[in-house]
């Protein structure tokens, strides 16, 4: 996934992520998510994580309406601008692997 984020708050944007609200890593351990890691190069963070679920669309829908994750998400999408040619429904990219090696 890949998303930018806002040079003017890249420092608010890493002292949110060095102490992350609990309820919310929680919300992503019971959506099947884990190995979640969030990369910064300039103004582009690029998110990498592992799904063993097998219903993304309703775990992350799941994600999604946990309030304490809405709430965190009021610190973090001001920090960021989606991606220039991000679809109209999307925030963060999905990005195709062009690559991988075991």
């Amino acid at each position: 996934m890949v998303i930018r984020v806002k040079p003017e708050r890249l420092e608010e944007y890493k002292e949110l992520h060095a102490n992350p609200f609990p309820g919310v890593l929680a919300a992503l351990k019971a959506a099947n998510v884990s190995n979640y890691s969030i990369f910064l190069k300039d103004d582009v963070l690029f998110g990498y994580l592992e799904y063993t679920g097998d219903d993304w669309e309703a775990d992350m829908a799941q994600v999604a309406e946990d309030p304490e994750t809405q709430r965190w998400w009021t610190f973090t999408d001001p920090c960021q601008t989606p991606w220039p040619t991000a679809k109209a429904d999307e925030w963060w990219c999905d990005m195709e692997c062009v690559f991988h090696m075991d």
